[in-house]
């Protein structure tokens, strides 16, 4: 699947992506998490309490491949539960991913340009906030509090090396 094809299929699943929401895709397509994880337990512990008490949202795969190259997916935490994952293996795959996994900032610059291409967004608008997170080191965003509201975002990054494919082989991308 090409990025275009992920952008696009994302586009149409969350129709009220903003610039923001869009950058954080791009981020973690290209970078993972984009930080490491300095305290495991608080991971957990977040992890938990969103498994817990996870609240409605749209209609999700378990996973989403976000990018074939970098292999990175997101892991959605409703069908995750749903599926009867274990908190345990994801919060794992997390901690490595943070801690291990390391993309290149060269690649959200190429990703961007696609996503500009696909002409969703002004393209002044774009590079003006591409320049923005270009100066400011390509920081990791949270998504804008109109997805928060509307979708009410709840997964995991990890990549797929570190993915437990023995319990959800049919969910392999």
């Amino acid at each position: 699947m090409s990025f275009a094809s992920v952008l696009l299929a994302h586009l149409a699943r969350y129709p009220a992506m903003e610039l923001a929401d869009l950058y954080k895709l791009v981020h973690q397509a290209a970078l993972g998490s984009g930080h490491a994880v300095g305290d495991p337990e608080a991971a957990r512990a977040w992890l938990r309490r969103e498994l817990t008490a996870p609240g409605e949202g749209p209609d999700e795969p378990l996973l989403d491949l976000l990018s074939e190259e970098t292999g990175i997916l997101r892991v959605h935490l409703r069908p995750y539960r749903a599926a009867g994952g274990d908190p345990e293996r994801l919060l794992q795959a997390f901690l490595r991913t943070a801690n291990e996994y390391y993309g290149y900032t060269q690649t959200i610059e190429r990703y961007w340009q696609i996503a500009v291409g696909l002409g969703r967004f002004p393209p002044a608008e774009m590079e003006a906030f591409l320049e923005t997170m270009r100066a400011r080191g390509y920081p990791a965003v949270h998504h804008s509090p109109a997805y928060e509201r509307l979708y009410r975002p709840a997964y995991r990054v990890v990549w797929r090396g570190f993915w437990d494919w023995e319990r959800f082989t049919e969910a392999a991308p």
